[in-house]
C-alpha cells in the first residue's frame, strides 16, 4: 500500500529541490524508497502470475525502479532531483530494449503506461513491419473491451512521421499507426485511488490489460 509519508515526501522534495534539503531529509527519501520498493515488488510478483516473460525474469525491485537523480549534463533544468518514483517493467528490466509495463507516481500525475518509446531504427522497422502484416490482428487488440476500458485513448501520438515512412504508401489501411515513432498507451490514476488498500490491484488490472499488446510488440522486436 502507498502511504500518504510517500507522497507527501514528493511534495516537499518539489519545493526544496537541492542537494542540502535533501541530505537534511534523507532517512525520509529512504522511508518512502522502501515503500514504493515494496509496491514494485508485489506489482513484479503480481504481473509474473499473466506474463510468463517477467515471471522467467526474475526481477527485483532494482531491476524495475529508475534512480531519483536526475541527469543533468545536457538538460536546462538543473534540479538534482526527480519529483516522482517511477518503474518499468519488462523482461529485461528498466534498461531493456523491449516493450513493458510502466508505473508513474507523482503528487500531481500518477499513471499507468505500457509498450515502448521511441523504438531504435530497427526495432520501429520491425514494429511496422509487424502491424503492416498483421493489421486486423493488432486492430483487434487495439479494440479489446479490457483494453479500451483502462486505456480508452488508446495509443499515444506524441511522434509520428508527417509522411508515409520509406516503402509505405498513404493509401495503406495502416498507415496512421505506421507512422508513430513511439509506440506507449497510457492512463491517469485519480488520485483518490492511489492511497487505498487495493490501489496494487487496480495496478495490476490495468497491467493485465496490457498483455496482448507487448506481446505483439515484443513479437516484433524479437523476429
Amino acid at each position: 500500500m502507498l502511504q500518504s509519508q510517500t507522497l507527501q515526501f514528493l511534495k516537499d522534495l518539489k519545493e526544496n529541490n537541492n542537494k542540502p534539503w535533501f541530505d537534511a531529509n534523507r532517512k525520509t527519501y529512504e522511508a518512502a524508497k522502501k515503500n514504493f520498493g515494496e509496491i514494485v515488488e508485489t506489482v513484479i510478483k503480481g504481473i509474473g502470475q499473466f506474463d510468463q516473460s517477467i515471471d522467467e525474469a526474475h526481477l527485483q525491485a532494482k531491476d524495475c525502479t529508475f534512480r531519483i537523480n536526475r541527469d543533468v549534463r545536457f538538460s536546462k533544468n538543473k534540479d538534482p532531483y526527480k519529483t516522482n518514483f517511477g518503474a518499468s517493467f519488462s523482461k529485461g528490466g528498466k534498461k531493456a530494449h523491449s516493450a513493458g509495463y510502466y508505473l508513474h507516481i507523482d503528487p500531481s500525475e500518477c499513471f499507468l503506461a505500457g509498450g515502448i518509446w521511441m523504438p531504435e531504427s530497427e526495432d520501429l522497422k520491425k514494429i511496422r513491419t509487424e502491424i503492416d502484416y498483421n493489421f486486423a490482428e493488432f486492430s483487434q487488440i487495439l479494440t479489446e473491451e479490457s483494453f479500451k476500458k483502462q486505456f480508452p485513448n488508446g495509443l499515444d501520438r506524441e511522434a509520428f512521421t508527417v509522411r508515409p515512412p520509406k516503402g509505405y504508401e498513404e493509401s495503406n489501411p495502416a498507415i496512421e499507426l505506421i507512422k508513430l515513432k513511439s509506440f506507449t498507451v497510457s492512463n491517469h490514476i485519480d488520485s483518490k485511488i492511489i492511497l487505498e488498500p487495493n490501489f496494487i490491484n487496480y495496478i495490476l488490472d490495468g497491467f493485465k490489460a496490457l498483455l496482448p499488446y507487448i506481446q505483439f510488440m515484443n513479437r516484433a522486436i524479437d523476429s
